[in-house]
């Protein structure tokens, strides 16, 4: 579509509508709101214009009060502020609506990488039968994680989706009451969710948005390009909520049983509701009473009154009614009911599969455990040799019940691996099949997992679950291929593959790998790790599946999902495409059915576009290789400097509201992996560490160090490799673009004044110098005026976000500034408080920052 034209779809659909329906908060139920309304455009103004004169948050938040009010109390300040916020999160939540709303208009059924895109393409270019057999033996799965970054409570998540529905048809009156009702409805939880509600909260959209539109993309699939043959699913969900206990204490394996079962309930709700159109219809002889009987075990089962419905036993009976209606019915109907068991199919009685996930570390406590219980040497099992630890866990016949430990984790280890065949056997095997391993350092990571499933007395052939090591940091990813290398090499876990058909599934974790070695270092070790591993697999003959652990933002491995995967050449695995999902993700990008079903599609087609119709620009030369390791290397460094400044970890603890992060209740688990006092950046999570950089909208973990490996390059005489660079690999054009999405939410006027600190302004000049640098390079090899200038819609929504919430920034930074000068103990909790409540709008609006 035109630029000029999303332009106008853009100003028609989003901006004039935000302005008529923003009009309608002057009227929210808040003592004084009528008169927040009026304040808030004046204290836009004097924070834009007061940062950019390089004034700081307290002198543009009194020169606010001064102006624009006749308060003078520093109670009736604190309680304005309050005000302020909360205005500010409901004007969020307004565009959100307003924009999803829009969603269609601006982003047509058949844009690129949707199926329909797709199948265009193959009768072109007379390539179907291509893309046929490519999806026979594809498939992608997305895995709902339980990463705390979404900030609405269940609530307002309703109240949006309604408030969605009732903009597209411009129902002015519905609109308003649904404004009154977010009013009065808090945006933020009195206490920390379970991991339980954690996960109740996903499979809200799993039951309401999922089954739908999963179902719609297999249909799409099955009939148009498979011509009604019936095929396995092409899209498959994932779920940590309850099953990840990786850092979280609270999940345990009471938990893990308690979701599967909430899993397999929602889904019998799903197919309880869809059955009534079944009902309706087929009233003829012979096969009411076959309907009633099915009916009946997916209602008792459904509630929990019984526990007897097996996968197989439904598609049995469901079969059956099938042959009655084709031998004695004339077929009628057929098509409905042959699309309900096509859903079955699809999912099970699992709905999604849940994931088990655990540190390394923890498993290693547990076979020390298991050292001291059964006197197997008197040295600890963390100081035997390699080879030792090889031999004790390929050839042990330790018999292992959790009763025999006293410590709670080592119980809870082994009986979660006890509730693996447990809810295998409700759910089938889909249900939990899949155990992955956080910080796996080497071979040993996979065949503690290995043993653990043996101890507990397990056979060969009854290990129907999948080992996944998940390689993380930058040292972890240069030594994958020598720990994939020995495993395919042992005899013990070469038997596992073999049961579970030669197929091995890696992860590679994009957040934490930025945080250890920055943004071009991260991305270009875990490129090169993918081929590394692509090669040692295909030589061992195993079949490899990479599974990418991505956060919301680019800094996380977010931004441009499908030309990410897309810019994946013929050097890299292409048998699945396995991402992660979360938080705030989920609702921005995969919260309603038009907008899941694009990004279903766009994850699907990235595969099949790789093998069928091979963009060239996704082959990386040798000469762009060399060029794009130089830069890496150069960018590594560069970051590797500031992140072992003795300031970095301080200035984060001191001038961020990183500490605030495990006061929001938005998540079950702790902040940080360590209970210790003092804070190390590698206890520091992915989530936390990211997003304090993007509230101080300075976004380092998303550029830093591109910067300064241009700027070298292009000093060598080489500006025009980079531009070629940029024009040729899609790769790197991924990388840059996506780098551009983060710099364009980078406002460095907000903490300018941390320039003049004592003891932080010299670190804060050094990461100010890299960001213009990153800008000056990135504009200059893209041939763009201005950051995102070819991403229409996606600047704009960006633009138009960050001017709403710039006067929530600015009472953030103002509320700790306060902070530091407070000695009064009691209001330093309550700038502390409104630091805290700050985070939600921020982190809202950005929809992607965390």
């Amino acid at each position: 579509m035109p630029t000029q034209n999303l332009e106008a779809i853009f100003t028609q659909e989003v901006h004039n509508k935000y302005l008529v329906f923003n009009t309608l908060f002057s009227r929210l139920p808040y003592d004084k709101m009528a008169k927040i309304g009026s304040l808030m455009p004046f204290l836009y103004d004097n924070a834009k214009q007061g940062f950019d004169e390089g004034k700081t948050p307290k002198e543009i938040i009194d020169a606010f009060f001064e102006k624009f009010t006749v308060i003078s109390t520093e109670k009736e300040k604190i309680d304005l502020l309050f005000r302020l916020i909360s205005y500010v999160e409901r004007q969020v939540v307004l565009f959100d609506s307003v924009e999803d709303a829009a969603f269609e208009k601006l982003t047509p059924q058949d844009s690129p990488g949707t199926l329909k895109a797709i199948l265009a393409l193959a009768r072109q270019y007379d390539k179907k039968e291509e893309v046929r057999e490519k999806l026979r033996n594809f498939k992608v799965r997305v895995v709902f994680t339980a990463h705390p970054t979404q900030f609405y409570p269940n609530s307002v998540l309703r109240i949006i989706q309604d408030l969605e529905q009732y903009i597209l048809v411009n129902d002015i009156n519905a609109i308003d009451q649904l404004l009154q009702q977010l009013g009065k409805t808090p945006f933020f939880n009195s206490e920390q969710p379970t991991p339980v509600q954690e996960a109740q909260s996903i499979i809200f959209y799993l039951r309401h948005v999922y089954y739908e539109v999963l179902s719609q993309i297999q249909e799409v699939v099955s009939q148009e390009i498979f011509e009604g043959e019936d095929i396995s699913p092409v899209i498959e969900l994932g779920f940590w909520p309850g099953g990840d206990r990786d850092g979280n204490p609270f999940v345990t394996a009471d938990i893990t049983r308690k979701v599967a079962q909430e899993l397999r309930s929602n889904i019998l709700k799903c197919y309880y509701n869809h059955f009534k159109s079944i009902r309706r219809r087929f009233t003829f002889k012979g096969v009411i009473p076959l309907l009633d009987k099915i009916n009946n075990k997916i209602y008792t089962n459904m509630f929990g009154l019984n526990n007897d419905l097996s996968y197989n036993a439904l598609i049995s009976r469901l079969e059956e009614v099938r042959e009655v209606m084709v031998t004695q019915h004339s077929s009628m109907f057929l098509d409905e009911l042959d699309r309900f068991i096509r859903r079955v199919k699809l999912f099970g009685l699992h709905f999604a599969t849940l994931d088990i996930r655990q540190d390394s570390s923890i498993h290693e406590k547990v076979m020390q455990a298991v050292n001291e219980k059964f006197k197997v040497s008197p040295v600890p099992y963390s100081e035997w040799t390699h080879d030792q630890k090889v031999e004790f866990l390929t050839t042990s016949t330790i018999e292992v019940w959790e009763d025999d430990f006293t410590d709670p984790l080592v119980k809870d280890t082994f009986k979660t691996i006890r509730v693996i065949k447990e809810i295998q056997a409700h759910n089938g095997e889909k249900a939990c099949n899949r155990y992955i391993i956080s910080n796996s350092t080497s071979a040993c990571s996979v065949l503690e997992v290995l043993a653990l499933f043996k101890f507990c007395g397990y056979r060969d052939a009854d290990i129907s679950v999948d080992i996944i090591p998940l390689f993380e940091t930058i040292e972890g990813l240069d030594s994958a291929k020598e720990t994939m290398e020995e495993l395919y090499n042992n005899l013990a876990y070469r038997r596992h593959l073999n049961i579970r058909r030669n197929t091995q599934t890696i992860m590679l974790g994009f957040s934490d790998g930025t945080k250890d070695g920055g943004y071009i270092k991260a991305n270009w070790e875990i490129f090169r790790a993918k081929e590394r591993l692509s090669a040692v697999s295909k030589e061992n003959e195993v079949s490899v599946i990479f599974f990418d652990g991505r956060g919301g933002p680019p800094a996380r491995g977010g931004g441009k999902t499908h030309q990410f995967y897309a810019s994946q050449g013929p050097t890299i695995a292409n048998n699945q495409i396995q991402v992660t999902i979360q938080g705030q993700t989920i609702t921005s990008m995969y919260g309603s059915r038009p907008q899941a079903r694009f990004n279903f599609e766009q994850l699907l087609t990235a595969g099949v576009l790789n093998d069928v119709f091979g963009d060239q620009r996704a082959n990386i030369s040798e000469k762009d290789r060399a060029l794009i390791e130089e830069m890496a290397e150069i960018g590594g460094k560069k970051y590797l400097e500031l992140k072992n400044h003795k300031l970095f970890v301080p200035y984060l603890e001191n001038k961020s509201p990183l500490k605030y992060y495990g006061q929001t209740n938005i998540g079950s688990r702790p902040s940080k992996r360590s209970t210790g006092g003092k804070l190390k950046l590698s206890d520091l999570r992915a989530i936390p560490f990211v997003g304090a950089w993007s509230q101080l909208k300075q976004n380092i973990p998303g550029f830093y160090g591109l910067g300064t490996a241009m700027e070298k390059i292009i000093q060598s005489g080489r500006e025009k490799e980079l531009r070629e660079l940029y024009n040729g690999s899609l790769y790197f054009k991924t990388l840059i673009q996506n780098s551009m999405m983060a710099m364009s939410k980078t406002y460095f006027p907000l903490t300018s004044y941390m320039k003049e600190d004592k003891e932080y302004g010299e670190l804060w000049k050094i990461m100010y110098e890299e960001y213009e640098k990153s800008v000056k390079y990135m504009l200059a090899i893209s041939d763009q005026k201005t950051l995102m200038e070819t991403e229409v819609v996606g600047s704009l929504s960006v633009n138009y976000r960050e001017q709403i919430v710039l006067p929530l920034l600015a009472i953030q930074q103002y509320a700790l500034q306060k902070i530091e000068e407070t000695t009064d103990e009691e209001l330093k909790k309550v700038y502390q408080k409104m630091v805290t409540r700050s985070l939600f709008g921020n982190i809202n609006a950005s929809r992607n920052s965390a």
